[in-house]
């Protein structure tokens, strides 16, 4: 089969390999759509992602596609269903996933990032991980189960109340994504702050209330010419320490930070303890998706949340070395890697 195969920092092969056998619990998924994601780019350039990645493996966590095989044991789906993947397997046998925290599983299967993953003509999991995704649903929508489920462990830890008043730093896949669910949270005033234009015009198309131009505007200085007094959230979704910083500045009194984007590992960022101290701030981070991904293809199923807006190309996995070396390719937008294109 097809594969795209990292070997290492900035190699990244697309070759034939075998394809996977299946045991008594596993399926195999022949692979309609597998999205890029941040955590690709992580890896490639050599950084930590989640979690760790031990070369040769396929890359690819975000992806779809149809059930061609099932193991003998397996009894919760069928050949020809169409599903998506959860790619973080936990063992549920460790200490933490008997205390319910699985994300912290001490031998964690990750599909894409620990062994292999979608990026590939086909891919096995264990059956426990796929999901059913309705008719009217497309690959590349159901392949947006997996970062729609971070994004919704990220929301469930915001604090969001009916009414607040969001503020989202960065306008790409991840941040119209956390736009919408703040909305679904109840939220009563969302803004992005994002500096490319097209992506402050799909945030308004998607719900935003206000937008901003970070490079050539104030944010606290638009933010109180609308009569916001208050930021109650402040969701980063850049994975920069500017902005980082920057949220920890303009959230407001008794405020949560959320630091959701993927910062470099020994990225550092400053803080003033007594800044925390006066306005009581709350920060938190959020750690992949643990029990979100039935949530995720629920609301994807329900059509309740646009996760194809902001999708910029779907690329054939020859493309894929490009794109994830180019970064003026990868500012477009999401791609959605075809492996049978």
């Amino acid at each position: 089969m097809k594969s795209a195969v990292f070997y290492g920092p900035h190699d990244i092969r697309v070759e034939d390999v075998p394809v996977p056998k299946t045991g008594s619990d596993e399926v195999l998924i022949r692979v309609k759509a597998c999205g890029v994601c941040g955590t690709d780019i992580h890896i490639f350039e050599g950084d930590k992602g989640a979690a760790d990645t031990f070369p040769p493996c396929i890359l690819g966590h975000e992806f779809s596609g149809v059930i061609e095989k099932t193991g003998s044991g397996v009894v919760n789906c069928k050949v020809g269903d169409r599903v998506c993947a959860d790619p973080n397997d936990a063992c549920g046998k460790c200490d933490p996933c008997r205390e319910g925290l699985a994300h912290y599983c001490e031998h964690m299967t990750g599909y894409g990032t620990g062994t292999n993953g979608g990026f590939a003509q086909y891919c096995k999991v264990r059956a426990k991980q796929v999901y059913h995704v309705a008719d009217n649903i497309t690959f590349d929508e159901a392949a947006m189960s997996e970062p729609v489920s971070c994004c919704l462990h990220g929301i469930d830890m915001s604090d969001i109340y009916p009414g607040a008043a969001v503020l989202i730093l960065g306008g790409g896949m991840i941040g119209q994504l956390m736009m919408q669910l703040a909305r679904g949270a109840g939220a009563g005033t969302v803004i992005m702050s994002e500096p490319v234009g097209e992506k402050r015009e799909m945030a308004l198309r998607l719900g935003a209330d206000i937008v901003v131009d970070p490079a050539n505007e104030d944010v606290a200085g638009v933010l109180r010419a609308h009569g916001i007094r208050r930021v109650s959230t402040v969701i980063e979704c850049c994975g920069l320490k500017s902005t980082i910083a920057q949220a920890l500045e303009l959230v407001g009194d008794k405020g949560t930070v959320m630091i959701f984007g993927l910062t470099k590992p020994d990225d550092a960022v400053e803080i003033k303890p007594f800044s925390l101290f006066q306005k009581e701030t709350t920060v938190r981070a959020s750690y992949i998706n643990p029990y979100t991904m039935g949530r995720a293809v629920t609301l994807i199923n329900a059509k309740r949340i646009d996760v194809s807006s902001m999708v910029a190309d779907r690329i054939a996995l020859e493309k894929l070395p490009a794109v994830l070396s180019d970064p003026e390719l990868r500012r477009k937008g999401k791609y959605i890697v075809h492996p049978w294109d």
